[in-house]
């Protein structure tokens, strides 16, 4: 620890670093007046890893560098990040490097002050381990200078060792414009940093700033972000790129303590209670609080599959609960998700020990069993007791028939739930580009038969690839198929087949 006292204390010298009586030092301040389109503000602890991947994003974006003031706040790094940063502002006026005196542990100091000292007209955020984007800032900025809107958020991948995957689909499916943020249903289920753009005087009006939590802190920001927002846009184009590499290990929502996690999401629960909203805002907000970060957080989780204190956990939900004694509505009416609205009455009955049974099936068992009561799909799950013997699910594809014939293949489904009327096609998208995605009719009959027809000379456009196969309904949801089907065509082999979970793929070789 003195060594990096020391060794910290000979780099204020040499680089002639003094802080201020608020505790941060500027390098660059006087750029701090002058007004340019957009500001992005970064976090930055202990990230010499990324950092200069980062940085080289924000200056390689089409919008124009000179059109961007980028300020990045250094939380008391003791690696080489403020070497790199100092290096950056030296070669570049418009690259404001803030450092604090003192460590603070979240990043929401370090962004509050980002925010206290932009100048700009809209505003965005980056962690310092992820990267834009080249086109990411113009197609924000652009959007929400046309719309007027008090905010944009577009298309985020998320890159991990196993491949990429879309983050939050429902927030990028679609060209939006002027449209209320409480009209796309999961707006309020990711409410990390990325791939979003606001107006700076709508969080100077209403004082939005991030609250000081280890956790957390990101979640109640865009809350009341969008709680202030007249409208917002949405758009399908890629912007941000979330890093979940293996090797970013010293992320600090990767230290995560689970109780503590808990009792920040219990303030923000209250948080949001304090608000007094419209009671259909305030249940759509509670919903992502409730079920996904204090039921599947919590329960559908190795940590709790793999404790031997249980008890721990069934003490801090019970905390959750007490909050709900006062809403004149059942929080459960809103789950997304069956599995949680049957832990959630297990525990209201002390049912404890299937809890834990439920999420250990949920996780084991990836190829599940259905059944169709009623005309309703129904899935066939681990617990003995006639009421959760079979959980209903919204919506269930099941194959009926696929065939090669001449120069198509034919595909016949029977669709049943509570959106058959909301199904719109079927889609491939290209496992190893998943922005490149090819849509074919579905037509969809009264009792939910649906037919899709593929023709070869189509399919023969496509790339050699593997792609993964779904119904879209409702603009962004999937559902998905099982069988295996393929034929030579061209020279080339169209396999329909199965996944490792029982999902209709498609491959071309």
């Amino acid at each position: 620890m003195s060594d990096q006292l020391d060794k910290r204390i000979s780099f204020e010298i040499e680089n002639n670093i003094t802080y201020n009586e608020e505790g941060y030092y500027i390098k660059n301040k006087s750029s701090i007046f002058k007004k340019s389109k957009v500001t992005v503000v970064s976090p930055v602890y202990n990230a010499e890893k990324f950092l200069r991947k980062t940085i080289d994003s924000v200056i390689n974006q089409t919008i124009g560098f000179k059109n961007i003031e980028y300020i990045l706040v250094d939380d008391g790094s003791t690696d080489s990040s403020r070497e790199i940063l100092l290096e950056y502002a030296e070669a570049y006026k418009n690259i404001i490097v803030v450092f604090l005196k003192n460590n603070t542990g979240t990043p929401a100091q370090p962004r509050n002050l980002g925010i206290k000292l932009a100048k700009s007209d809209y505003i965005t955020f980056l962690d310092a381990d992820d990267w834009l984007d080249k086109e990411g800032l113009k197609s924000l900025y652009s959007i929400i200078k046309r719309s007027n809107d008090d905010y944009i958020v577009g298309k985020t991948i998320e890159v991990g060792s196993k491949g990429k995957k879309i983050v939050g689909e429902y927030e990028s499916c679609l060209e939006r414009r002027n449209v209320s943020p409480f009209s796309i249903p999961h707006i309020f289920h990711h409410l990390g940093p990325r791939a979003r753009m606001m107006k700076l005087k709508l969080l100077k009006e209403y004082n939005i700033e991030y609250p000081e939590m280890k956790f957390a802190e990101d979640k109640q920001f865009f809350i009341d972000v969008l709680i202030h927002c007249k409208s917002i846009s949405t758009t399908t184009q890629v912007i941000y790129y979330l890093n979940r590499l293996d090797d970013n290990d010293a992320s600090l929502t990767k230290q995560t303590d689970v109780m503590e996690k808990m009792d920040t999401n219990i303030k923000v629960i209250k948080y949001v209670k304090s608000k007094k909203l419209d009671t259909e805002k305030e249940k759509m907000i509670l919903n992502r609080l409730y079920e996904f970060d204090s039921i599947t957080r919590l329960f559908n989780r190795y940590h709790f599959l793999k404790s031997e204190n249980n008890e721990e956990y069934f003490n801090k939900f019970q905390e959750v609960i007490d909050t709900t004694k006062d809403l004149n509505y059942d929080i459960s009416e809103s789950f997304f998700h069956p599995i949680n609205k049957v832990a959630y009455d297990l525990f209201l009955k002390g049912h404890y020990d299937d809890i834990k049974k439920l999420y250990k099936w949920d996780k084991k068992e990836k190829i599940k069993n259905y059944v169709i009561l009623n005309n309703l799909p129904y899935m066939s799950g681990p617990l003995s007791s006639e009421k959760n013997k079979h959980i209903r699910v919204p919506m269930l594809a099941i194959f009926h028939s696929g065939s090669f014939i001449q120069d198509s293949y034919t595909l016949t489904l029977d669709i049943y739930g509570d959106y058959v009327h909301e199904v719109q096609h079927i889609v491939l998208r290209d496992r190893k580009n998943i922005t490149q995605e090819y849509i074919f009719p579905l037509e969809v009959n009264e009792s939910g038969r649906a037919t899709a027809k593929f023709d070869l000379e189509s399919l023969n456009q496509l790339n050699s690839s593997s792609y993964e196969v779904f119904v879209r309904y409702n603009d962004y949801q999937k559902l998905y198929i099982s069988k295996k089907e393929q034929v030579v065509f061209n020279k080339r082999t169209f396999n329909f087949y199965s996944t490792i979970n029982s999902n209709l793929g498609f491959k071309i070789n």
